[in-house]
């Protein structure tokens, strides 16, 4: 608490200097080896990423491990960066008002648990953050102990562990870490939230609720059990023209542009399920409002069909197959998934569990979740229009 952005703030200057090397020359190391690099913080976990080709593939470790311990915080470069992570907020937050919104509908949403933080940070915390606070968060999490080598590409396991060995392994080991994270209460009130601005060309409505994860149940609410039929109730409901939400909405009535469904399950905390519409023009939010709340009670109490059902898992095990032609995609699925607390079983046996489930247990996941739940209801509006 307090100390929003920390995590995405360190992720920029990792790209410093250490004792080792001055600022940039990881950066310039990286691409004289004709190689490419990247980084990325998401809600539960920081990943660093390098393309390289195999027989670079030590000198990449020797340097990850060097910046995971000998990363050197000069205040200056720490100032200059904090205006660059300001200036990122402002183009992708503060000059869209949907993730302005969108930030609001995770603070109502998440009564104490920290996804109603956001991950790049509230702009008077980036600010107020210390070279001493940014030091203490980089020596408590940054070790081998707390992180997760994914390698893909042209090697073995026989040939990557002296490697490890050889960098990793060199840096001392530090007492257990243990992520203590405050649980998240029973809902008992739904929300509702609205922001007006004249910004805003295309209006939209959605209603969010509370959501089991793969490895997080609601407290008073639906289990984890749910979440590969949720993942399923998704597609049927958001897989594009198909989708009885859109085909109902957007084609039969003609209310909306665009509607459907969205599950986000992969965190280490709670999930969310979302349904979402943008109005077609001259029709009010409160008639779109109406309409998705009749598909609401058509799920609830009548369900979607097998054949949906059918098709759903046909697309979402061949888009599974389509992810193992891109080399990353693989490597970032398992990476995700060990640092949010998944296994590797857990991962090669997911298509197993997608075909294995029956359309009694997507309509059993859609009432656990939806049927006389609180949500948080948020409207996007045109300040003309009111």
């Amino acid at each position: 608490p307090g100390h929003s952005g920390v995590a995405h703030l360190l992720e920029h200057l990792m790209f410093k200097g250490t004792k080792e090397r001055p600022s940039g020359e990881f950066s310039r190391i990286v691409a004289r080896n004709g190689g490419s690099e990247n980084a990325f913080t998401s809600l539960d976990f920081t990943g660093y990423f390098q393309t390289v080709a195999a027989d670079r593939l030590g000198l990449m470790m020797a340097m990850e491990a060097d910046r995971m311990t000998n990363l050197v915080l000069d205040p200056k470069e720490v100032d200059t960066e904090r205006l660059v992570v300001l200036e990122e907020r402002r183009q992708r937050t503060d000059n869209d008002p949907g993730s302005i919104l969108g930030e609001h509908v995770n603070a109502a949403l998440f009564l104490n648990y920290p996804y109603r933080q956001p991950v790049i940070g509230w702009e008077h915390e980036i600010k107020a953050l210390s070279v001493e606070q940014l030091r203490n968060f980089y020596q408590r999490w940054y070790s081998p102990g707390n992180a997760i080598l994914i390698v893909a590409g042209d090697i073995t396991a026989e040939q990557l562990k002296p490697m490890a060995e050889r960098t990793y392994g060199r840096i001392p080991a530090r007492p257990d870490i243990s992520r203590q994270r405050p649980t998240e209460p029973p809902h008992f009130a739904s929300r509702r939230i609205e922001l007006k601005s004249q910004r805003v060309r295309e209006p939209s409505w959605s209603r969010t609720f509370l959501a089991p994860s793969r490895i997080t149940a609601i407290m008073g609410g639906a289990g984890v059990e749910h979440a590969d039929a949720l993942e399923i109730l998704a597609d049927v409901l958001g897989g594009g023209a198909s989708g009885p939400i859109y085909r109902s909405l957007v084609i039969e009535q003609k209310l909306a542009i665009s509607a459907g469904a969205d599950y986000h399950a992969s965190g280490m905390g709670p999930g969310r399920f979302i349904f979402y519409a943008s109005p077609r023009p001259g029709v009010s939010i409160a008639k779109l409002e109406n309409a998705m709340e009749t598909e609401l009670a058509k799920i609830i109490e009548t369900g979607v069909s097998g054949d949906d059902v059918e098709r759903a898992k046909i697309r979402i095990l061949a888009e599974a197959v389509y992810a193992l032609d891109s080399l990353s995609t693989g490597a970032r699925i398992f990476g995700s998934a060990l640092a949010s607390g998944r296994t590797i079983d857990d991962v090669e046996n997911w298509p197993h569990r997608i075909e294995a489930v029956t359309t009694e247990q997507v309509n059993a996941a859609a009432r656990a979740v939806i049927k006389d739940r609180p949500s948080v209801t948020s409207l996007l509006l045109s300040a003309e229009e009111g």
